[in-house]
């Protein structure tokens, strides 16, 4: 399973940060790939985590994505 962090820039201007793991991918660029593909289409949504919390993202709400695989941009 890889997995990579995300930092979301919100349509209303607000950022938070999150992972997102693909089981089925063999490596980060697979889960880069198949997360900009769902955020790309109109009805997009991933299945992400904050904290210990499970979070849907919506792309509707998405202005940026920023990708890290080893961590949060800071």
């Amino acid at each position: 399973m890889a997995g990579i962090v995300l930092r979301i820039r919100l349509t209303s201007g607000d950022h938070l940060d999150v992972t997102y793991e693909e089981t089925a991918a063999a490596d980060d660029d697979e889960v880069v790939e198949h997360a900009v593909a769902a955020l790309a289409e109109d009805a997009g949504m991933l299945r992400c985590r904050h904290g210990d919390r499970l979070l849907v993202l919506y792309a509707r709400g998405v202005a940026a994505v920023e990708i890290a695989p080893r961590g949060a941009v800071l």
